[in-house]
C-alpha cells in the first residue's frame, strides 16, 4: 500500500547523521553557529539589554537551544505531539522576544522554525507550522512587500529542498544497508554451500575407501574360515591396509581439489585404470578443464564403478569411456560380466545412490544397470 505523502515522516536515516559527509557536517555546524551568533547579536544589540534584561536574554537563548535540540530528538524518534509542542515553544519564544524588543532574534527563530518544520515534520503538520512562522516573519519584517514575499518563498523552498535532500540521503543509506545485508547473506550462503560441498566430498571419499577395505577384510574373513594359507590371508590384510592408506591420500586430494588444485581428469582415470587389472580407458571429444564439482563427480563415479566390479564381477574386463560434448561430459563404465562371488553382499549398497544424488545436484544424471554383457554405469554432467 502506498504511504500518504502528507502524513509520511521523513525516514530516520534521513533525519539522522549517518551518511553525512564530513564537509556537510562542518557546513551544518557553521550554520548553527551563524544562527546562534545572530540570536546573540539580536539579543544584545538592543536598548533593553541591561540589568535583568541580560538574564532574560541569556535564558531565552538557552531555552531556544534546548527546544531546538529536543525538536531534533523527537522528530528523529517520529514523535509528533512532542515535536509540535517544542515547535510551538520556539514560535512562542520568538513572539516573546519580539514583544521584549529582540526583533532580530525573533525573526531568526521564525525563519528557523519554518525551515526546520518543512525539513523534519510530516507535511500535514509542517505546512501549518511553516505558514504561521512565515506569516509572523512577514508581519514583523519591515522590508518592502516584494522583498518579504521573495524571502518567505525562498525559506519555504529551502526547507522543502532540504527535506528532499535528506530523503535522498536516507534512501541511499537504506539501499547501502540492504546491499550489505545481501552481501552478508550471500557470504553466509556460500560458506554453508562450501561446508556442504566439503562434507559431501569427504563422505564420498570415505564411503569409497571403506567399501574397498570391507571387500578385502571380508575376503580375509572368508579365507580364515576356510583355513586358507597364511600368505593369502596376509595378502588381503595388506590390501585392506593399502586401501586405508589410499583413502587418506584421496581425502587429501579431495581437499586439494576443493582448493582448485585438481590433477587433469584424464591422468586420474589413467592412474585408476593402471591400479585395476583388466581395465582400459578411452577419451573422446575436445579435452578441456572441467569445473571442480563436475570433475569430482566423474572421479568418484569411476572409483565407485570399479569398486563394484571388484565386488560383484571379479576378473571382468572393464572399459571406461570419457566423452567431452558441447554442453556436457559423459562417463561410461561397463564391464564384461562375471559370476558373483562371496563378497557380493559386502558393503552398504549406497555408493551408486550417493553418486546419483551428486549428479542430480549438478543438474546431471546417473544411470546404472545390466546390459547384454555385464553392468553399465553412465554419468552425464552439464559443463
Amino acid at each position: 500500500m502506498t504511504e500518504n505523502a502528507w502524513t509520511h515522516w521523513p525516514s530516520r536515516e534521513a533525519l539522522g547523521r549517518a551518511g553525512v559527509s564530513r564537509p556537510r557536517r562542518l557546513l551544518a555546524w557553521l550554520v548553527r553557529l551563524l544562527v546562534l551568533g545572530m540570536l546573540l547579536w539580536g539579543a544584545y544589540d538592543s536598548t533593553r539589554v541591561h540589568g535583568w534584561g541580560v538574564v532574560g536574554a541569556v535564558a531565552g537563548v538557552l531555552l531556544a537551544g534546548a527546544a531546538a535540540w529536543g525538536f531534533w530528538r523527537t522528530t528523529l524518534a517520529h514523535r509528533l505531539l512532542p515535536s509540535l509542542l517544542l515547535m510551538a515553544a520556539l514560535v512562542g519564544l520568538a513572539v516573546v522576544g519580539q514583544a521584549a524588543g529582540f526583533r532580530t532574534a525573533a525573526l531568526v527563530l521564525w525563519c528557523g522554525c519554518a525551515v526546520s518544520a518543512l525539513e523534519r515534520l510530516p507535511l500535514a503538520a509542517a505546512v501549518p507550522v511553516t505558514s504561521v512562522s512565515l506569516a509572523a516573519y512577514a508581519a514583523v519584517n519591515n522590508d518592502v512587500w516584494l522583498t518579504t514575499t521573495v524571502t518567505t518563498a525562498g525559506l519555504a523552498l529551502a526547507g522543502y529542498t532540504l527535506r528532499l535532500d535528506a530523503e535522498a540521503r536516507g534512501n541511499a543509506q537504506r539501499l547501502l544497508a540492504q546491499e550489505r545485508a545481501a552481501r552478508a547473506a550471500e557470504a553466509e550462503s556460500a560458506a554453508l554451500a562450501e561446508r556442504a560441498r566439503i562434507a559431501r566430498e569427504i563422505h564420498d571419499v570415505l564411503a569409497h575407501s571403506l567399501s574397498a577395505q570391507l571387500v578385502h577384510l571380508e575376503a580375509a574373513r572368508l579365507l580364515i574360515e576356510r583355513g586358507a594359507d597364511r600368505e593369502k590371508i596376509l595378502e588381503r590384510v595388506v590390501a585392506a591396509r593399502g586401501m586405508a592408506r589410499d583413502g587418506l591420500d584421496e581425502t587429501r586430494q579431495a581437499l586439494s581439489a576443493l582448493r582448485g588444485e585438481l590433477t587433469p581428469l584424464e591422468d586420474f582415470l589413467t592412474q585408476l585404470v593402471d591400479a585395476s587389472a583388466g581395465a582400459e580407458v578411452t577419451v573422446a571429444g575436445e579435452r578441456r578443464p572441467l569445473p571442480a564439482e563436475a570433475s569430482q563427480a566423474v572421479r568418484r563415479v569411476a572409483q565407485e564403478a570399479l569398486t563394484n566390479v571388484r565386488k560383484h564381477a571379479a576378473g571382468a574386463k572393464v572399459r571406461i569411456r570419457l566423452e567431452y560434448g558441447d554442453h556436457q561430459v559423459t562417463l561410461d563404465v561397463r564391464d564384461s560380466g562375471g559370476s558373483p562371488g562371496d563378497l557380493t553382499g559386502s558393503g552398504a549398497g549406497y555408493g551408486l545412490l550417493g553418486m546419483r544424488e551428486r549428479a542430480e545436484l549438478l543438474g546431471g544424471s546417473l544411470e546404472a544397470g545390466p546390459d547384454d554383457e555385464g553392468f553399465v554405469v553412465t554419468l552425464k554432467v552439464p559443463v
